[in-house]
């Protein structure tokens, strides 16, 4: 969600990229919020979301998924 943005409004989107096997990317002015309403706001450019749920800093990815691919029997 963006900041100031509110239902019924229409927000500019940032850009989301889905890496395949990895985190989602996102491009421009945003805040995360999590299923429980907590928001997480970044000055970073680009930031990445964790959608392994192994990262150690969520939201946010940490590179996790990297090693747990690399697991046997994953």
């Amino acid at each position: 969600r963006l900041p100031g943005q509110g239902p019924g409004t229409s927000p500019g989107h940032p850009d989301v990229i889905f890496c395949p096997g990895g985190p989602i990317l996102l491009r421009g002015d945003h805040v995360v919020q999590d299923e429980d309403g907590n928001e997480y706001r970044t000055t970073r450019p680009v930031s990445a979301v964790c959608r392994c749920g192994g990262s150690a800093i969520k939201p946010w990815c940490d590179g996790t998924h990297k090693v747990m691919r690399r697991r046997p029997g994953r």
